[in-house]
């Protein structure tokens, strides 16, 4: 899979990587399947839950 980038979408995240939504939730992220989060980019999502994006985006690399 190619790298993860802070203007992905969630819902483009998640269908392309399933097990993101485990790591969106352990970082406070528990609605990943809502209809608004489906179009929200990680950055912006970050933002709304007061997220460090260096670390959220680390943890979805990783994998």
């Amino acid at each position: 899979m190619k790298l993860i980038t802070k203007d992905m979408l969630i819902g483009d995240l998640i269908k392309q990587k399933p097990e993101a939504a485990g790591i969106l939730m352990r970082f406070g992220m528990g609605c990943v399947g809502c209809p608004s989060a489906q179009m929200e980019s990680l950055e912006e999502a970050a933002g709304v839950h007061g997220l460090n994006l260096d670390d959220l985006m680390k943890a979805l690399n990783e994998q």
